[in-house]
């Protein structure tokens, strides 16, 4: 039974066609995955009558590849993205710990992320500096401009979109922290909890960062605990997607940890594949299947050469890997798991 989402039957002449276009533009990359959006470009004139509708389209996919484009020579390189308030002034403690970490997090070699606005955003990219930074700005009413750090750089991409600014933000972030911010700030970090619970991105660290003796997060997460996990609407292993610090060095501490030993994870199939720097040994193995047993479904723990599908891809083919059958719905527990791999 074919679903909504199936593709029909491809028109021989229109694919011929779009073919030639392909080849008259030259060869590149992803030729399948380009003819097949310009195909949907083209059933726009029929499916889409409103205007405005297909502005939207039009405007994210412009906003995409941009963006891509500009990501792209620095795809090895592990990011943080810094979500806080852009009214945060420099005389505030919480601007002082935003540089502070921004400079600490470069040092052990990440670059930062901000949303290139004032504020947090531009302390975090002064503590990291230009070199290291990218600014993924928004357009607002009131025009928001960029913060002199980053305003003549290069790393710099403006948005007319919230949505297409949010997946940038996530699809290149490594790890990501919050200091205190208004509703933007709670927006991001919620879509980071929700995309990592529903396994929509990648585990990651989520650090949220008060300042030394503050508040604003414990009481966020008093709130969290009486009334979501009371109520049963989060379970007590989603906790474990977020961790509370007031100390920079501490956070910073959090976000290198959890690339100690872990790399990078992907499903092939049926089977979740886990990269590590360092294989664990047969006992490790045997005990991470007893006690992770109820987040198996299938293969159990077992060390795994690459893939037919990570050896296509070139996907870390050097690297050692575990992979086990993963019931895809305990992601809380997943990141468990992450923290006994780097603690070997």
């Amino acid at each position: 039974m074919q679903n909504r989402t199936d593709k029909p039957p491809q028109d021989p002449e229109l694919k011929r066609r779009i073919q030639e276009l392909i080849a008259f533009k030259g060869s590149g990359f992803n030729e399948e995955n380009v003819a097949d959006i310009i195909e949907n470009a083209l059933k726009l004139l029929a499916d889409v009558r409103d205007t405005g509708d297909v502005k939207v389209i039009q405007t994210a996919l412009r906003e995409l590849r941009y963006a891509f484009k500009l990501f792209a020579p620095y795809a090895k390189a592990r990011k943080v993205t810094i979500f806080g308030s852009a009214r945060t002034q420099p005389t505030r403690l919480e601007y002082q710990q935003a540089l502070e970490f921004g400079r600490k997090i470069s040092e052990a070699g990440f670059m930062v992320i901000t949303g290139a606005g004032g504020g947090i955003m531009q302390a975090g990219h002064e503590g990291a500096g230009p070199e290291k930074s990218f600014g993924a700005n928004i357009r607002l009413p009131w025009e928001q401009t960029a913060n002199p750090v980053i305003r003549e750089d290069k790393k710099l991409v403006t948005f007319k979109y919230f949505f297409t600014r949010k997946l940038i933000f996530i699809r290149h972030s490594d790890a990501i922290v919050l200091f205190p911010g208004g509703f933007g700030t709670m927006d991001e970090g919620y879509e980071a909890l929700t995309l990592m619970q529903t396994g929509k991105s990648q585990l990651m660290p989520l650090v949220l960062v008060d300042r030394p003796g503050g508040t604003y997060w414990k009481t966020w997460d008093k709130h969290v605990r009486e009334h979501l996990l009371r109520d049963q609407l989060i379970s007590p292993d989603d906790l474990n997607l977020y961790q509370i610090t007031d100390d920079t060095d501490q956070a910073v501490k959090i976000i290198t940890r959890f690339y100690r030993n872990f790399h990078s994870s992907r499903f092939v199939k049926d089977l979740f594949i886990v990269r590590l720097k360092h294989a664990p040994t047969d006992s490790a193995i045997e005990a991470m299947n007893e006690d992770y047993a109820d987040i198996i479904v299938g293969a159990p723990i077992h060390r795994i050469e690459p893939t037919p599908e990570e050896m296509a891809d070139g996907d870390n083919t050097e690297l050692p890997r575990i992979a086990f059958g993963f019931n895809r719905r305990d992601y809380g527990r997943l990141r468990q798991l992450y923290d006994v791999l780097n603690g070997l």
